[in-house]
Formats: structure tokens, sequence, C-alpha cells
């Protein structure tokens, strides 16, 4: 559909293009020296002597980063409900259990740190932080029950690139911080992902893990013009590779300044709705720190039959609109999971995902806010 407001606009220019251009012409596209120097530069946006790991994507990223850190068989790690079905799937995917846990309030969708501890039980190895929508959550809260019940805490950063908390960047306070480089994301390679640790021993093993376990890589033999390795434990084929590498070192370097518009987009949307959808509440409008802004969801005052429809009118409109999230212990797969989070059950049903991206205009915003008045009067009213 050629959408008059798209939910996201992806924007590779020249300089992506020519980096495309040089690995093709450099005839070496799997993982080699892009990588390198993509983990390298990661590395220093992020700050705090931190060591990146390129892999796959986000969801390899969390995966890789239970394995690292031993969590298995019958461990708990308490995550949030209220997020991509990945951070659960990939707690199933080593045998460990997922405890879901509530966002902090209806106007603070992250993870809460009271209702954590609350789930905390003998078996529990780790807690599963999201930086929902880009907004760090309670770091402090949670390095203290981290270090009170002997706890990993791995930080999902998929929406939050760059963002940081008063006390740093998101990222550096887990033993893992995991991003993902999807096509909608802040920073994009199409699919990729990046795990980054202050742990030198959890990324030589994040390495090996990420390329079948094996000791040395095949760009490492081709230059030593050796051919011997070893396979030391089960491994993945998680690799990135050299174009999308070539491309997430362009998005990087332009990832503060895209990162910057998000925020003069997010406030200009909320001065909108402020002034024609009063009652359309937004969640984190008080954050002060230094956010990413990946997205702009919203609640709407009606239930989840009429959320659906308005949607769908919005599309009609030519307005691509989502919804983030879905409950995960709501899906099929997740019905035999208890999940007591009366607060993210609340909001679930009315939550809709407005379009935002860098180069969404004011005609745009005008179009999207209007657009969502005239739906609230005609289901509101129905």
């Amino acid at each position: 559909m050629n959408w008059k407001v798209p939910f996201f606009d992806l924007q590779l220019e020249n300089e992506e293009k020519e980096a495309v251009r040089a690995v093709l012409d450099s005839n070496w596209i799997t993982a080699g020296p892009g990588i390198a120097e993509f983990e390298t530069e990661f590395s220093a946006e992020i700050g705090a002597d931190v060591i990146a790991v390129a892999v796959s994507t986000g969801t390899a990223a969390l995966h890789l980063s239970l394995l690292a850190l031993d969590i298995g068989s019958g461990d708990e790690v308490v995550v949030p409900s209220l997020t991509f079905v990945a951070c659960a799937n990939v707690i199933q995917y080593v045998g460990a259990i997922p405890v879901f846990a509530d966002i902090t309030s209806p106007d603070n969708w992250n993870i809460s740190v009271a209702d954590v501890e609350r789930k905390i039980s003998s078996r529990t190895k780790a807690i599963m932080v999201v930086h929902y929508g880009g907004y760090p959550c309670d770091i402090a809260g949670f390095l203290e029950l981290a270090l009170r019940y002997d706890l990993k805490i791995i930080e999902d950063c998929s929406h939050a690139p760059l963002a940081r908390h008063v006390e740093g960047p998101v990222g550096t306070f887990g033993a893992t911080g995991c991003f993902s480089f999807y096509s909608n994301k802040n920073l994009t390679t199409g699919e990729g992902g990046m795990v980054v640790t202050q742990d030198v021993e959890v990324a030589e093993r994040l390495k090996i893990l990420r390329s079948h376990g094996i000791t040395s890589s095949t760009y490492q033999r081709f230059k030593e013009n050796a051919y011997g390795y070893d396979v030391v434990e089960l491994g993945f084929n998680y690799r990135l590779d050299e174009i999308r590498a070539a491309i997430g070192i362009q998005q990087l370097r332009k990832l503060r300044k895209k990162n910057r518009i998000r925020h003069k987009l997010v406030s200009k949307y909320r001065a909108l709705l402020a002034e024609k959808l009063p009652q359309v509440r937004v969640p984190f409008a008080n954050y002060s720190g230094e956010a990413s802004y990946h997205i702009f969801p919203v609640l709407v005052p009606v239930e989840i039959r009429r959320r659906d429809a308005i949607i769908k009118a919005m599309g009609g409109a030519g307005i691509q609109c989502s919804m983030h999230y879905r409950p995960i212990h709501t899906f099929t797969a997740y019905e035999g999971f208890v999940a007591d989070v009366p607060v993210t059950e609340a909001i679930a049903d009315s939550i809709i995902t407005l379009p935002l991206f860098p180069g969404l205009t004011d005609d745009q915003m005008d179009l999207v806010v209007c657009s969502l008045k005239q739906c609230l009067m005609r289901y509101v009213s129905a």
C-alpha cells in the first residue's frame, strides 16, 4: 500500500550504498575486517570500556547472553510481559523458565523493580530488563536487587541505542547489553545485532558461541594461511556479515543526530496531542533523561475491539499504525504460563503506536493526530 504516513521509513543514503559497494569490490563478504571495525566503533560510541560482539540478530544477542552466563535448564529468568516475544523465547531456548513481571505504572511502561522482587525465587538466576521505547529503566533499582539476590542482569537495549541512564549509557550496567539492528530500529542493518560486555571472558565465549563453537574464524585462517581449528562447545551460526557491518558503520555515525531528531518529533507529538486530544495518554511524558525515542505509543480511551477498529480505520486513511505490544503471556504458545501483571493487562488493550521516524514531517504529524481525533470521535461515541 502507498501509505500517506508509513509506520517507519527506512533511510539508506549514499554513504551506506558506497560502503556496500566497497565490500562487494573487496571480494570478501562474510565475517572479516568490517565486523571488527563495526565492533570497535560501536564500543567507542557506547563507552565504559565495553567489548562489542556483532551477531546476526538481536534475538541471537539475547540467546548467546544466556548461554555465556551459564543460565540453563530449570533456572528462572524474570522478564517483562510487555515486550517482544523473543525475550521469552530465548529463555526457553536454553531450557530456563520465563517469569513474567509487570510494568511500573500506566505512565512508565518499563519493568517494575518492586514486581520483579516479588517474582524472585530460589531458582531465579537473572533479570532481563527491557528499556521500553528507548527510555532507560530503573537501573539503580535493578543493580541493588541483583547485588542483594546474587542475580545477573541482561539488558535488552533493542529500542535504546545510545540512550543514557543518569549513571551512564544503557547496556553497560548488566552482565551483557543486547542491541537489535532490525529494519525498523534506530540503527539498522536489515537483520543484525550486537552484544556488549565489560567481562573479557564473557566476550570471548560469545565470540566462540556465535560461530559453531570454533576457536578461530574463517577470515583468521585465510589471513594466516592456516587450516586447523578446534570446536570447544556447542555453538551456533550467529555471525554477522561484511555487507551488514558496512551498513551498520554508516548508520552508527548518524545515530546521535537521528536520535536528536526523534526527540524533537516526540516533543511535537506530545504538544499536538495535549492540544487536540488530551484524552489520549502518552507514557513517559515527564521523562527528562537521554532516551532514544524508538517508538511513540499512546493509550486511547477505548477497549480492545474498538482499539483494533481504530488501527484499521487509520490504515484506511493511509496511516500505518502498530501496537507495542500484545503481552507475551497472552499468546497461544504461552498459555500454560502464569502471569500476575495487572498494570500490563490494564493498558494492553488500549495501546496504539503512532508512526515515528526521522523523516516524519509536520504535515504528516498533523494528519496522524487529526485522523486519530476523527477515529476517536467515531468509536468513543459508538
